[in-house]
Protein backbone atom coordinates (compact mmCIF):
# COMPACT_ATOMS: atom_id res chain seq x y z
CA UNK A 1 0.00 0.00 0.00
CA UNK A 2 1.38 3.44 -0.94
CA UNK A 3 0.95 5.94 1.92
CA UNK A 4 0.12 8.79 -0.41
CA UNK A 5 -2.20 11.65 0.44
CA UNK A 6 -3.03 12.32 -3.23
CA UNK A 7 -5.89 12.15 -3.80
CA UNK A 8 -7.43 11.72 -0.38
CA UNK A 9 -10.75 13.47 -0.85
CA UNK A 10 -12.74 14.43 -3.90
CA UNK A 11 -12.29 18.13 -4.62
CA UNK A 12 -15.48 19.77 -5.99
CA UNK A 13 -15.14 20.55 -9.68
CA UNK A 14 -17.51 23.53 -9.91
CA UNK A 15 -15.54 26.72 -10.56
CA UNK A 16 -15.20 29.58 -8.11
CA UNK A 17 -13.72 33.05 -8.43
CA UNK A 18 -11.09 32.24 -5.81
CA UNK A 19 -9.94 29.40 -3.63
CA UNK A 20 -9.93 31.74 -0.65
CA UNK A 21 -11.46 35.18 -0.10
CA UNK A 22 -9.71 37.12 2.65
CA UNK A 23 -11.74 39.94 4.21
CA UNK A 24 -9.43 42.69 5.42
CA UNK A 25 -6.01 43.75 4.16
CA UNK A 26 -4.24 44.72 7.35
CA UNK A 27 -0.98 42.93 8.18
CA UNK A 28 -2.81 39.75 9.22
CA UNK A 29 -5.04 39.47 6.14
CA UNK A 30 -2.24 40.51 3.79
CA UNK A 31 0.15 37.97 5.31
CA UNK A 32 -2.46 35.23 4.89
CA UNK A 33 -2.99 36.16 1.25
CA UNK A 34 0.75 35.86 0.58
CA UNK A 35 1.12 32.56 2.43
CA UNK A 36 -1.73 31.07 0.39
CA UNK A 37 -0.52 32.50 -2.93
CA UNK A 38 2.95 31.09 -2.31
CA UNK A 39 1.29 27.68 -2.27
CA UNK A 40 -0.27 28.31 -5.66
CA UNK A 41 -3.78 29.09 -4.45
CA UNK A 42 -6.06 31.72 -5.99
CA UNK A 43 -6.63 34.47 -3.45
CA UNK A 44 -8.83 37.57 -3.50
CA UNK A 45 -8.64 40.16 -0.72
CA UNK A 46 -11.59 42.47 -0.05
CA UNK A 47 -10.68 45.68 1.78
CA UNK A 48 -13.17 48.43 2.60
CA UNK A 49 -10.55 51.21 2.66
CA UNK A 50 -9.71 52.77 -0.67
CA UNK A 51 -6.09 53.40 0.40
CA UNK A 52 -3.74 51.83 2.95
CA UNK A 53 -4.16 53.21 6.45
CA UNK A 54 -1.28 55.71 6.80
CA UNK A 55 -0.86 55.75 10.58
CA UNK A 56 0.82 53.25 12.91
CA UNK A 57 -1.14 50.89 15.12
CA UNK A 58 1.10 48.01 16.22
CA UNK A 59 4.65 49.11 17.05
CA UNK A 60 6.63 45.90 17.50
CA UNK A 61 6.81 42.15 17.08
CA UNK A 62 8.83 39.45 18.79
CA UNK A 63 11.49 37.13 17.37
CA UNK A 64 9.08 34.28 16.73
CA UNK A 65 6.83 36.61 14.74
CA UNK A 66 9.81 37.93 12.77
CA UNK A 67 10.46 34.35 11.70
CA UNK A 68 6.82 33.92 10.71
CA UNK A 69 6.84 37.17 8.72
CA UNK A 70 10.00 36.01 6.96
CA UNK A 71 7.98 33.03 5.74
CA UNK A 72 6.04 35.48 3.54
CA UNK A 73 9.25 36.27 1.65
CA UNK A 74 9.96 39.68 3.20
CA UNK A 75 12.74 38.53 5.53
CA UNK A 76 15.59 40.24 3.62
CA UNK A 77 13.81 43.60 3.96
CA UNK A 78 12.72 43.42 7.60
CA UNK A 79 15.97 44.90 8.86
CA UNK A 80 15.37 48.00 6.77
CA UNK A 81 12.09 48.91 8.49
CA UNK A 82 12.80 47.70 12.03
CA UNK A 83 15.07 48.44 14.97
CA UNK A 84 15.87 45.82 17.60
CA UNK A 85 14.72 46.79 21.08
CA UNK A 86 17.39 46.46 23.78
CA UNK A 87 15.12 45.83 26.74
CA UNK A 88 11.88 46.40 28.62
CA UNK A 89 11.75 47.93 32.10
CA UNK A 90 9.04 48.72 34.63
CA UNK A 91 9.74 51.73 36.85
CA UNK A 92 8.17 53.13 39.98
CA UNK A 93 7.00 56.73 40.14
CA UNK A 94 10.38 57.54 41.72
CA UNK A 95 12.26 55.91 38.84
CA UNK A 96 13.39 52.71 40.59
CA UNK A 97 13.46 49.58 38.43
CA UNK A 98 10.63 47.21 39.27
CA UNK A 99 11.27 44.72 36.49
CA UNK A 100 14.01 44.31 33.87
CA UNK A 101 13.80 42.12 30.77
CA UNK A 102 16.90 42.36 28.57
CA UNK A 103 16.54 41.67 24.85
CA UNK A 104 19.19 40.20 22.57
CA UNK A 105 19.64 40.59 18.83
CA UNK A 106 20.35 36.86 18.56
CA UNK A 107 17.17 35.29 19.85
CA UNK A 108 16.32 31.56 19.81
CA UNK A 109 14.37 31.80 16.55
CA UNK A 110 17.12 33.44 14.48
CA UNK A 111 15.85 36.99 14.92
CA UNK A 112 16.11 39.71 17.60
CA UNK A 113 13.95 39.11 20.67
CA UNK A 114 11.97 42.30 20.01
CA UNK A 115 11.69 44.38 16.85
CA UNK A 116 10.19 47.87 16.76
CA UNK A 117 8.60 48.99 13.52
CA UNK A 118 6.40 51.49 11.69
CA UNK A 119 3.34 49.43 10.73
CA UNK A 120 2.65 51.18 7.40
CA UNK A 121 6.19 50.26 6.30
CA UNK A 122 5.56 46.62 7.19
CA UNK A 123 2.30 46.65 5.26
CA UNK A 124 4.09 48.09 2.22
CA UNK A 125 6.52 45.16 2.22
CA UNK A 126 3.73 42.58 2.43
CA UNK A 127 1.69 44.40 -0.23
CA UNK A 128 4.63 44.37 -2.65
CA UNK A 129 5.05 40.65 -2.08
CA UNK A 130 1.32 40.04 -2.64
CA UNK A 131 1.44 42.00 -5.91
CA UNK A 132 4.44 39.99 -7.10
CA UNK A 133 2.51 36.76 -6.45
CA UNK A 134 -0.59 37.93 -8.31
CA UNK A 135 -2.91 38.27 -5.32
CA UNK A 136 -6.08 40.13 -6.30
CA UNK A 137 -6.66 43.00 -3.87
CA UNK A 138 -9.98 44.83 -4.28
CA UNK A 139 -9.92 48.07 -2.32
CA UNK A 140 -13.06 50.08 -1.70
CA UNK A 141 -14.98 46.81 -1.31
CA UNK A 142 -16.88 46.42 1.97
CA UNK A 143 -18.32 42.96 2.59
CA UNK A 144 -22.05 43.16 3.29
CA UNK A 145 -23.18 39.56 2.81
CA UNK A 146 -21.91 35.99 3.15
CA UNK A 147 -23.86 32.90 2.06
CA UNK A 148 -22.23 29.57 2.90
CA UNK A 149 -23.17 26.58 0.74
CA UNK A 150 -22.21 22.92 0.60
CA UNK A 151 -19.08 23.41 -1.51
CA UNK A 152 -18.65 27.17 -1.86
CA UNK A 153 -19.23 30.52 -0.19
CA UNK A 154 -20.85 33.49 -1.92
CA UNK A 155 -19.57 36.87 -0.76
CA UNK A 156 -21.26 40.18 -1.57
CA UNK A 157 -19.31 43.43 -1.34
CA UNK A 158 -20.53 47.01 -1.65
CA UNK A 159 -18.13 49.16 -3.64
CA UNK A 160 -17.47 52.81 -2.97
CA UNK A 161 -19.09 53.77 -6.28
CA UNK A 162 -22.46 52.52 -5.00
CA UNK A 163 -22.55 49.16 -6.81
CA UNK A 164 -22.30 45.64 -5.43
CA UNK A 165 -20.09 42.77 -6.46
CA UNK A 166 -20.50 39.04 -5.86
CA UNK A 167 -17.59 36.62 -5.53
CA UNK A 168 -17.45 32.89 -4.86
CA UNK A 169 -14.75 30.95 -3.01
CA UNK A 170 -14.15 27.62 -1.31
CA UNK A 171 -13.27 29.34 1.95
CA UNK A 172 -13.61 32.81 3.47
CA UNK A 173 -11.37 34.12 6.23
CA UNK A 174 -12.41 37.20 8.21
CA UNK A 175 -9.33 39.26 9.06
CA UNK A 176 -11.40 42.43 9.30
CA UNK A 177 -10.41 43.64 12.72
CA UNK A 178 -12.02 44.43 16.03
CA UNK A 179 -15.32 45.53 14.46
CA UNK A 180 -15.44 42.47 12.22
CA UNK A 181 -18.44 42.16 9.90
CA UNK A 182 -17.57 38.50 9.35
CA UNK A 183 -17.66 37.71 13.07
CA UNK A 184 -20.92 39.60 13.54
CA UNK A 185 -22.44 37.86 10.51
CA UNK A 186 -21.57 34.45 11.94
CA UNK A 187 -23.26 35.55 15.18
CA UNK A 188 -20.76 33.61 17.29
CA UNK A 189 -20.62 34.21 21.03
CA UNK A 190 -17.77 36.35 22.36
CA UNK A 191 -16.15 36.07 25.79
CA UNK A 192 -15.39 39.56 27.13
CA UNK A 193 -13.28 39.82 30.28
CA UNK A 194 -14.57 43.30 31.03
CA UNK A 195 -11.08 44.79 30.99
CA UNK A 196 -11.53 48.32 29.65
CA UNK A 197 -9.13 51.23 30.10
CA UNK A 198 -8.78 54.28 27.88
CA UNK A 199 -5.31 55.52 26.95
CA UNK A 200 -4.00 58.43 24.89
CA UNK A 201 -1.58 57.23 22.20
CA UNK A 202 0.97 59.73 20.88
CA UNK A 203 3.14 58.74 17.92
CA UNK A 204 6.10 61.01 17.23
CA UNK A 205 8.95 61.25 14.76
CA UNK A 206 12.12 62.62 16.33
CA UNK A 207 13.98 65.38 14.50
CA UNK A 208 17.39 64.22 15.77
CA UNK A 209 18.68 60.76 16.68
CA UNK A 210 18.22 60.02 20.36
CA UNK A 211 19.16 56.95 22.38
CA UNK A 212 16.62 55.33 24.69
CA UNK A 213 17.87 52.69 27.13
CA UNK A 214 16.01 50.52 27.58
CA UNK A 215 13.98 50.92 24.42
CA UNK A 216 10.67 50.17 26.12
CA UNK A 217 9.65 51.52 29.53
CA UNK A 218 6.52 51.18 31.62
CA UNK A 219 6.22 53.90 34.26
CA UNK A 220 3.97 52.52 36.99
CA UNK A 221 3.10 55.92 38.43
CA UNK A 222 -0.36 56.03 40.04
CA UNK A 223 -0.51 59.72 39.15
CA UNK A 224 -0.48 58.72 35.45
CA UNK A 225 0.55 55.23 34.25
CA UNK A 226 2.67 55.84 31.15
CA UNK A 227 4.25 53.70 28.44
CA UNK A 228 7.26 54.57 26.24
CA UNK A 229 8.09 52.26 23.32
CA UNK A 230 10.07 52.31 20.12
CA UNK A 231 8.10 52.25 16.88
CA UNK A 232 10.73 51.82 14.20
CA UNK A 233 13.67 53.88 12.99
CA UNK A 234 13.38 57.47 14.20
CA UNK A 235 9.93 57.00 15.74
CA UNK A 236 8.53 56.44 19.21
CA UNK A 237 5.19 56.12 20.94
CA UNK A 238 4.08 57.45 24.32
CA UNK A 239 0.88 56.15 25.90
CA UNK A 240 -0.85 57.92 28.79
CA UNK A 241 -3.67 56.39 30.77
CA UNK A 242 -6.88 58.37 31.18
CA UNK A 243 -7.39 58.79 34.91
CA UNK A 244 -10.58 58.10 36.85
CA UNK A 245 -12.73 61.22 36.76
CA UNK A 246 -10.75 62.72 33.89
CA UNK A 247 -12.94 63.85 31.01
CA UNK A 248 -12.12 62.61 27.51
CA UNK A 249 -11.96 66.19 26.26
CA UNK A 250 -9.02 66.81 28.58
CA UNK A 251 -6.94 64.37 26.50
CA UNK A 252 -8.15 65.51 23.10
CA UNK A 253 -6.17 67.68 20.70
CA UNK A 254 -2.50 68.23 20.06
CA UNK A 255 -2.17 70.64 22.98
CA UNK A 256 -2.91 67.86 25.48
CA UNK A 257 -0.44 65.55 23.76
CA UNK A 258 2.40 68.10 23.83
CA UNK A 259 1.65 68.88 27.49
CA UNK A 260 2.09 65.23 28.46
CA UNK A 261 5.12 64.71 26.21
CA UNK A 262 7.02 67.77 27.46
CA UNK A 263 8.48 66.14 30.63
CA UNK A 264 10.22 63.62 28.36
CA UNK A 265 11.95 66.31 26.33
CA UNK A 266 9.57 65.87 23.42
CA UNK A 267 8.35 69.23 22.12
CA UNK A 268 7.37 70.74 18.77
CA UNK A 269 11.03 71.78 18.46
CA UNK A 270 12.37 68.23 18.86
CA UNK A 271 9.69 66.06 17.25
CA UNK A 272 6.78 65.88 14.85
CA UNK A 273 3.50 64.63 16.29
CA UNK A 274 2.26 62.03 13.81
CA UNK A 275 -0.90 61.22 15.69
CA UNK A 276 -2.62 61.57 19.05
CA UNK A 277 -5.74 59.53 19.66
CA UNK A 278 -7.48 57.78 22.51
CA UNK A 279 -7.92 54.03 22.39
CA UNK A 280 -9.83 51.68 24.68
CA UNK A 281 -7.84 48.57 25.56
CA UNK A 282 -10.05 45.47 25.60
CA UNK A 283 -9.75 41.75 26.29
CA UNK A 284 -12.04 39.31 24.49
CA UNK A 285 -12.14 36.33 22.16
CA UNK A 286 -14.69 34.72 19.87
CA UNK A 287 -15.83 31.36 21.21
CA UNK A 288 -16.02 29.92 17.66
CA UNK A 289 -13.44 30.58 14.96
CA UNK A 290 -14.94 28.40 12.25
CA UNK A 291 -18.52 28.06 11.06
CA UNK A 292 -18.83 25.95 7.92
CA UNK A 293 -16.46 27.36 5.30
CA UNK A 294 -15.92 30.68 7.10
CA UNK A 295 -13.08 31.28 9.55
CA UNK A 296 -11.83 34.12 11.75
CA UNK A 297 -8.29 35.34 12.39
CA UNK A 298 -6.50 38.26 14.03
CA UNK A 299 -8.48 40.95 15.84
CA UNK A 300 -11.68 39.51 14.38
CA UNK A 301 -11.04 36.47 16.58
CA UNK A 302 -9.38 38.03 19.64
CA UNK A 303 -8.55 41.37 21.25
CA UNK A 304 -5.95 41.95 23.94
CA UNK A 305 -4.38 44.89 25.77
CA UNK A 306 -0.91 45.86 24.49
CA UNK A 307 1.00 45.25 27.71
CA UNK A 308 2.60 41.99 26.52
CA UNK A 309 3.06 43.23 22.95
CA UNK A 310 1.22 40.22 21.51
CA UNK A 311 -1.75 41.65 19.59
CA UNK A 312 -0.43 41.62 16.02
CA UNK A 313 1.92 38.75 16.88
CA UNK A 314 -1.08 36.60 17.76
CA UNK A 315 -2.77 37.47 14.46
CA UNK A 316 0.31 36.49 12.47
CA UNK A 317 0.47 33.20 14.38
CA UNK A 318 -3.17 32.61 13.45
CA UNK A 319 -2.62 32.86 9.71
CA UNK A 320 0.65 30.92 9.65
CA UNK A 321 -1.17 28.11 11.45
CA UNK A 322 -4.14 28.38 9.09
CA UNK A 323 -2.48 28.77 5.68
CA UNK A 324 -0.93 25.31 5.35
CA UNK A 325 -4.08 23.66 6.68
CA UNK A 326 -6.24 25.45 4.12
CA UNK A 327 -3.79 24.39 1.41
CA UNK A 328 -3.89 20.68 2.32
CA UNK A 329 -7.67 20.78 2.65
CA UNK A 330 -8.18 22.52 -0.70
CA UNK A 331 -5.91 20.00 -2.41
CA UNK A 332 -7.84 17.09 -0.93
CA UNK A 333 -4.81 15.93 1.05
CA UNK A 334 -6.49 16.33 4.43
CA UNK A 335 -9.97 16.01 5.86
CA UNK A 336 -12.00 18.95 7.18
CA UNK A 337 -11.02 17.99 10.73
CA UNK A 338 -7.63 19.55 10.03
CA UNK A 339 -9.24 23.00 9.95
CA UNK A 340 -10.95 22.28 13.25
CA UNK A 341 -7.46 21.93 14.73
CA UNK A 342 -6.74 25.54 13.72
CA UNK A 343 -9.43 26.88 16.01
CA UNK A 344 -8.59 24.55 18.88
CA UNK A 345 -4.87 25.27 18.76
CA UNK A 346 -4.90 29.00 18.22
CA UNK A 347 -7.86 29.87 20.44
CA UNK A 348 -6.12 28.22 23.38
CA UNK A 349 -2.89 30.11 22.69
CA UNK A 350 -4.64 33.44 22.13
CA UNK A 351 -6.65 33.03 25.32
CA UNK A 352 -3.42 32.46 27.25
CA UNK A 353 -1.88 35.60 25.73
CA UNK A 354 -4.98 37.64 26.57
CA UNK A 355 -5.03 36.47 30.18
CA UNK A 356 -1.32 37.28 30.54
CA UNK A 357 -1.85 40.75 29.04
CA UNK A 358 -4.76 41.42 31.39
CA UNK A 359 -2.70 40.31 34.38
CA UNK A 360 0.03 42.78 33.43
CA UNK A 361 -2.56 45.47 32.79
CA UNK A 362 -4.13 45.07 36.21
CA UNK A 363 -0.70 45.68 37.75
CA UNK A 364 0.06 48.65 35.52
CA UNK A 365 -3.30 50.45 35.56
CA UNK A 366 -3.19 51.20 39.28
CA UNK A 367 -4.07 54.78 40.21
CA UNK A 368 -4.49 54.42 43.96
CA UNK A 369 -1.19 55.47 45.65
CA UNK A 370 -1.56 53.00 48.53
CA UNK A 371 -2.28 50.07 46.20
CA UNK A 372 0.63 51.15 43.98
CA UNK A 373 3.02 51.22 46.95
CA UNK A 374 1.91 47.72 47.96
CA UNK A 375 2.40 46.50 44.38
CA UNK A 376 5.88 48.02 44.20
CA UNK A 377 6.92 46.45 47.49
CA UNK A 378 5.67 43.03 46.42
CA UNK A 379 7.35 43.12 43.01
CA UNK A 380 10.66 44.37 44.46
CA UNK A 381 10.62 41.67 47.15
CA UNK A 382 9.96 38.96 44.57
CA UNK A 383 12.83 40.04 42.29
CA UNK A 384 15.40 40.66 45.03
CA UNK A 385 18.55 38.65 44.31
CA UNK A 386 17.35 37.50 40.90
CA UNK A 387 19.39 38.08 37.77
CA UNK A 388 17.29 39.70 35.01
CA UNK A 389 16.36 37.16 32.37
CA UNK A 390 15.21 37.50 28.79
CA UNK A 391 11.70 36.94 27.45
CA UNK A 392 10.04 33.58 27.88
CA UNK A 393 10.22 31.18 24.93
CA UNK A 394 7.22 30.88 22.64
CA UNK A 395 4.35 28.99 24.21
CA UNK A 396 3.85 25.40 23.01
CA UNK A 397 0.57 24.18 21.62
CA UNK A 398 -1.47 22.61 24.42
CA UNK A 399 -2.96 20.06 22.01
CA UNK A 400 -4.16 19.65 18.46
CA UNK A 401 -2.37 18.08 15.51
CA UNK A 402 0.53 16.61 17.50
CA UNK A 403 2.14 13.17 17.76
CA UNK A 404 0.05 10.91 19.94
CA UNK A 405 1.98 7.63 19.68
CA UNK A 406 3.47 5.65 22.53
CA UNK A 407 6.90 6.97 21.58
CA UNK A 408 5.81 10.61 21.69
CA UNK A 409 8.30 12.81 23.55
CA UNK A 410 8.22 16.17 25.26
CA UNK A 411 8.88 18.68 22.47
CA UNK A 412 5.60 17.95 20.65
CA UNK A 413 3.88 21.32 20.31
CA UNK A 414 6.97 23.42 21.05
CA UNK A 415 8.30 25.98 18.57
CA UNK A 416 11.54 24.59 17.18
CA UNK A 417 14.52 26.95 17.61
CA UNK A 418 16.43 28.23 14.60
CA UNK A 419 20.18 28.35 14.15
CA UNK A 420 22.59 28.74 11.29
CA UNK A 421 23.43 25.71 9.16
CA UNK A 422 25.71 25.05 6.21
CA UNK A 423 24.73 23.18 3.06
CA UNK A 424 27.65 22.52 0.78
CA UNK A 425 29.32 25.82 1.61
CA UNK A 426 26.08 27.82 1.56
CA UNK A 427 25.43 29.04 5.09
CA UNK A 428 22.59 30.90 6.73
CA UNK A 429 19.53 30.51 8.89
CA UNK A 430 17.97 27.04 8.65
CA UNK A 431 14.71 28.29 7.09
CA UNK A 432 16.59 30.10 4.32
CA UNK A 433 19.07 27.31 3.60
CA UNK A 434 16.68 24.34 3.76
CA UNK A 435 13.33 25.93 2.96
CA UNK A 436 9.96 26.19 4.64
CA UNK A 437 7.17 23.67 5.03
CA UNK A 438 7.14 20.29 6.73
CA UNK A 439 10.64 19.24 7.82
CA UNK A 440 11.88 15.84 8.92
CA UNK A 441 15.16 16.56 10.68
CA UNK A 442 17.25 13.59 11.75
CA UNK A 443 20.78 12.66 12.75
CA UNK A 444 20.26 9.28 11.13
CA UNK A 445 20.70 8.40 7.47
CA UNK A 446 17.19 8.77 5.99
CA UNK A 447 18.09 6.23 3.30
CA UNK A 448 18.29 3.57 5.97
CA UNK A 449 15.05 4.62 7.65
CA UNK A 450 12.51 5.67 5.03
CA UNK A 451 10.87 3.24 2.65
CA UNK A 452 9.19 4.16 -0.63
CA UNK A 453 5.77 4.58 0.97
CA UNK A 454 6.89 7.05 3.60
CA UNK A 455 9.02 8.96 1.13
CA UNK A 456 5.88 9.26 -1.00
CA UNK A 457 4.03 10.72 1.99
CA UNK A 458 6.76 13.30 2.50
CA UNK A 459 6.75 14.04 -1.22
CA UNK A 460 3.01 14.68 -1.20
CA UNK A 461 3.55 17.14 1.64
CA UNK A 462 6.47 18.81 -0.20
CA UNK A 463 8.43 18.12 2.98
CA UNK A 464 12.15 18.72 3.42
CA UNK A 465 14.05 15.62 4.53
CA UNK A 466 17.21 16.74 6.28
CA UNK A 467 20.11 14.81 7.73
CA UNK A 468 21.91 16.80 10.40
CA UNK A 469 25.71 16.66 10.54
CA UNK A 470 27.77 17.79 13.55
CA UNK A 471 29.60 21.15 13.56
CA UNK A 472 32.90 19.39 12.93
CA UNK A 473 31.65 18.38 9.48
CA UNK A 474 31.73 21.99 8.22
CA UNK A 475 32.91 22.94 4.74
CA UNK A 476 35.44 20.08 4.44
CA UNK A 477 32.87 17.28 4.63
CA UNK A 478 29.64 18.99 3.62
CA UNK A 479 30.01 19.10 -0.20
CA UNK A 480 30.74 15.39 -0.42
CA UNK A 481 27.92 14.60 1.98
CA UNK A 482 25.46 16.59 -0.08
CA UNK A 483 26.59 14.90 -3.28
CA UNK A 484 25.97 11.52 -1.66
CA UNK A 485 22.54 12.39 -0.35
CA UNK A 486 19.59 10.43 -1.63
CA UNK A 487 17.21 12.21 -4.01
CA UNK A 488 15.00 14.47 -1.96
CA UNK A 489 17.34 14.33 1.04
CA UNK A 490 19.67 17.19 1.97
CA UNK A 491 22.48 17.13 4.50
CA UNK A 492 23.37 20.19 6.51
CA UNK A 493 25.97 21.04 9.12
CA UNK A 494 24.67 22.27 12.48
CA UNK A 495 26.94 25.32 12.39
CA UNK A 496 25.64 27.02 15.54
CA UNK A 497 25.20 23.77 17.43
CA UNK A 498 21.49 24.41 17.97
CA UNK A 499 19.81 21.27 16.66
CA UNK A 500 21.87 18.33 17.87
CA UNK A 501 21.77 19.50 21.52
CA UNK A 502 18.04 20.15 21.13
CA UNK A 503 17.51 16.58 19.96
CA UNK A 504 19.76 15.22 22.71
CA UNK A 505 17.73 17.09 25.30
CA UNK A 506 14.80 14.82 24.47
CA UNK A 507 16.84 11.68 23.79
CA UNK A 508 15.63 11.89 20.19
CA UNK A 509 17.27 11.33 16.82
CA UNK A 510 14.54 12.97 14.73
CA UNK A 511 12.05 15.82 14.75
CA UNK A 512 9.04 16.22 12.49
CA UNK A 513 8.30 19.95 12.26
CA UNK A 514 5.09 21.48 10.91
CA UNK A 515 5.06 24.42 8.45
CA UNK A 516 4.24 26.77 11.35
CA UNK A 517 7.46 25.65 13.12
CA UNK A 518 5.66 23.75 15.86
CA UNK A 519 7.13 20.32 16.48
CA UNK A 520 4.67 17.60 15.48
CA UNK A 521 6.73 15.13 17.43
CA UNK A 522 10.14 13.67 18.18
CA UNK A 523 11.35 10.10 17.86
CA UNK A 524 14.37 7.92 18.42
CA UNK A 525 15.50 5.19 16.05
CA UNK A 526 14.08 3.94 12.75
CA UNK A 527 10.91 2.47 14.26
CA UNK A 528 10.13 5.68 16.10
CA UNK A 529 10.61 7.77 12.96
CA UNK A 530 8.32 5.51 10.97
CA UNK A 531 5.68 5.68 13.71
CA UNK A 532 5.95 9.49 13.66
CA UNK A 533 5.22 9.65 9.93
CA UNK A 534 2.43 7.10 10.11
CA UNK A 535 0.73 9.08 12.87
CA UNK A 536 0.87 12.29 10.84
CA UNK A 537 -0.60 10.48 7.84
CA UNK A 538 -3.43 9.01 9.89
CA UNK A 539 -4.32 12.33 11.51
CA UNK A 540 -4.33 14.19 8.19
CA UNK A 541 -6.62 11.57 6.69
CA UNK A 542 -9.10 11.67 9.57
CA UNK A 543 -12.53 11.99 7.94
CA UNK A 544 -15.68 13.60 9.24
CA UNK A 545 -18.18 10.79 9.94
CA UNK A 546 -21.05 10.48 7.49
CA UNK A 547 -23.94 12.69 8.50
CA UNK A 548 -21.83 14.74 10.92
CA UNK A 549 -22.73 18.43 11.08
CA UNK A 550 -20.55 20.90 9.23
CA UNK A 551 -17.80 22.39 11.32
CA UNK A 552 -18.47 24.98 14.00
CA UNK A 553 -15.37 25.25 16.17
Amino acid sequence: MRFSLTPLLEVPADPTDADVVVVGNGPVGAALSVLLAQRGLRVTVLERRRRPYPLPRATSFDGETARLLAATGIGPDLGRITEPANGYQWRTAAGAALLDIPFTTAGPYGWPDANTMHQPALEELIAARAAALGVTVLRGHEVVGIADGEHRVEVTAATDDGTTRALSARWVVGCDGANSFVRDHLDVPVTDLGFSYEWLLCDVELREPRAFTPTNVQICDPARPTTLVGSGPGRRRWEFMRLPGERAVELSGDEAAWRLLAPFGVTPDTATLLRSTTYIFQASWADQWRVGHVLLAGDAAHLMPPFAGQGMCSGIRDVVNLAWKLDLTLRGQAGPALLDSYARERRAQAKEAILASVQLGRLICVTDPVAAAERDATVLANRRGRVPSGPEPAKPLPGGLLHRGAAATAPAGAVVPQGRVDRGGFGGLFDDVVGRGFVLLTTEDPRAVLDEERLALLGDLAAHVVRLLPPGAARKDAPAAVDAAAPGVVEVVDTDGVYRPYLARFAATALLVRPDYHVFGAASGPDGIRELLDDLRDQLRAPVPAGAPRGAV
